[in-house]
């Protein structure tokens, strides 16, 4: 008989019903032990495979740092915090500002942008900042502004050797990168996008924020590139020292070159004198000892009114439709229109204060605070916007006015040709802080920086 099926138990007799159930128990049972035998065994074996896994993750963990240095580098030296909103620095982080490091953790280089104020504010901040990273400090590069076409170096206005080894039980500064990094340049970030330049540093940034995205390039590459840097760095929540190491840049480390200083000086001595100067003549004779030593009081005006003041304020001078399409072409030609001035009515913004003073309300200013047509006042300005017809009816107002062209021989000014714009304020501020930094009436200098703090409403 074939058992291709399992026959029902009604075609089978007494006995083979007996036999049937027994087998068909018999094999139920052993299933279901081997059911129970899988069942028991999986654990053990998912167990076995997870110990296997973990095992050879622990060998992975363990030959990193012999595979790939780098990273595993990279990883320690990532700072243990997670928020750069908090402007306190960690214990391990404090500990960097004790003193110059014994080894840098790479080269810093910052391309500053601006007039000379903004640059000098940059400078300070680029040395904080390599405080902060333990870096060493490539000296500043200074980039060419688009408004006053000015291609003076760091070496043109600064002492270089002066900035270096005043700041040398600070941080590390060279003059120039090594060979194995010459090929970081200005040009080399300008055609492409680079691994090694931080672009994205936020308008005053945390020293967090330098520990967090800054410091992984340094130690990855050896150098970072940061542009722009133009006020990178908060000035609140930072620590004291770094703080302090701020002003010691700016009072300290930056000293203008001999010739700069010379000339400052020589401009104060004839400043001081009573007389008029009509010619070059004049300025060729040698000063007498006792008009150098004279009392003579004098007043500088740092006059911003240049073109592209005048611009990006989008206020009506009173030039009428040809003046006021003429500024809008040449906004739209630096900044791409991207002006938040001009969003507004000349009304508006007058009622908001953000018309610059022209020099006539600059002059009427002036008399209400007590000047009077007796002031010797030096103008410090690159190009006055409107030109002399501007400038005719502050100079009725001070007929003693002068400038640098007035004062200086053209021999003089031409020791300065080649940093004509950078070179003229800085002669501005050695002039006035040569003289007494008193307030009146014991002043020699007053010195009047009108860029922004002063507007009309």
């Amino acid at each position: 008989m074939s058992y291709l099926t399992s026959p029902s138990p009604l075609t089978l007799s007494g006995a083979r019903v007996r036999t049937w159930s027994r087998a068909r128990k018999s094999e139920t049972i052993g299933a279901r032990r081997r059911r129970l035998k899988d069942a028991m065994m999986k654990p053990l074996c998912y167990r076995y495979h997870s110990q296997r896994v973990l095992a050879y993750a622990a060998l992975v963990v363990l030959l990193l740092p012999a595979l790939w240095p780098t990273l595993f580098s990279l990883l320690l030296a990532m700072p243990l915090h997670t928020s750069s909103r908090s402007g306190t620095l960690l214990n391990r982080d404090t500990s960097l500002l004790k003193g110059k490091p014994v080894k840098s953790s790479g080269y810093i280089q910052v391309f500053l942008d601006g007039g000379l104020n903004q640059q000098r504010m940059g400078i300070c901040d680029a040395v904080a900042v390599a405080k902060i990273l333990n870096a060493t400090l490539v000296i500043p590069y200074l980039e060419v502004n688009p408004v006053w076409k000015d291609s003076s170096s760091f070496e043109e206005i600064y002492d270089v050797d002066h900035f270096i080894n005043a700041l040398k039980e600070d941080i590390s500064v060279v003059r120039e990168l090594p060979p194995e990094y010459a090929w970081s340049t200005r040009e080399y970030y300008a055609v492409a996008i680079r691994t090694t330049r931080i672009k994205t540093a936020p308008v005053h940034a945390s020293a967090n924020w330098y520990l967090e995205n800054v410091l992984p390039v340094l130690q990855s590459y050896g150098i970072a590139a940061i542009a722009p840097f133009s006020h990178r760095l908060a000035f609140d929540n930072l620590p004291v020292d770094l703080q302090r190491l701020r002003c010691k840049v700016n009072f300290q480390a930056l000293a203008f070159v001999p010739h700069i200083i010379n000339l400052g000086e020589t401009l104060v001595k004839r400043l001081k004198h009573q007389g008029r100067v009509h010619s070059n003549e004049f300025i060729k004779e040698v000063v007498d000892d006792k008009v150098s030593r004279g009392s003579g009081k004098y007043l500088t005006l740092h006059l911003r009114f240049d073109k592209d003041m005048a611009a990006h304020s989008a206020c009506d001078f009173g030039g009428g439709k040809a003046e006021r399409l003429a500024l809008a072409k040449y906004r739209q030609v630096i900044w791409q229109g991207r002006v938040m001035n001009s969003q507004f009515t000349d009304e508006e913004l007058r009622s908001r204060g953000r018309c610059p003073l022209t020099p006539e309300e600059i002059g009427l200013l002036l008399a209400a605070l007590g000047f009077d047509n007796q002031t010797r006042l030096y103008l410090a300005s690159h190009k006055v916007y409107g030109g002399e017809s501007r400038i005719s009816s502050l100079r009725k107002l001070f007929p003693l006015m002068e400038d640098k062209k007035s004062l200086a021989s053209s021999e003089e000014l031409s020791m300065v040709d080649g940093s004509f714009f950078s070179s003229q304020p800085s002669i501005t501020m050695s002039a006035c802080t040569a003289t007494s930094s008193s307030l009146p009436p014991q002043a020699t200098c007053i010195m009047l920086w009108l860029d922004i703090g002063l507007t009309r409403t």
